[in-house]
């Protein structure tokens, strides 16, 4: 079982920036990939950024150029540096784990671009 808990969400004007943060409840080099994935209202979930147990990191289209994701093994955490932000990238923002063939997620923060 994995535990995630997300933080960092809130409401921020067009062209701002947030940082997410995600903690596991064990060590963030025992999973297979740790990602961030967002779900706005009407919409599927979509995967915005990825990083794999190798450091390898991949990025939703939408996103690239302007996105982060990095970590932190000693603090078991996980983050996504938001920059240049647009009304679009409103939506609930999950951290997702890769563990043993299985899916954990994380409750949710949300992220609100609007001026």
């Amino acid at each position: 079982q994995v535990h995630l808990v997300e933080s960092g969400g809130g409401l921020v004007q067009p062209g701002g920036s947030l940082r997410l943060s995600c903690t596991a409840s064990l060590s963030i080099f025992s999973l297979y990939a740790m990602a961030w994935y967002r779900q706005a209202p009407g919409k599927e979930r979509e995967l915005v950024a990825r990083i794999k147990f190798d450091g390898n990191t991949n990025y939703g289209d939408s996103v690239k150029d302007r996105f982060s994701i990095s970590r932190d093994g000693a603090k078991k955490s996980v983050y996504l540096q938001m920059n240049s932000l647009k009304p679009e990238d409103t939506a609930v923002y999950y951290c997702h784990a890769y563990y043993l063939d299985n899916n954990f997620w994380g409750q949710g923060t949300q992220v609100t671009v609007s001026s």
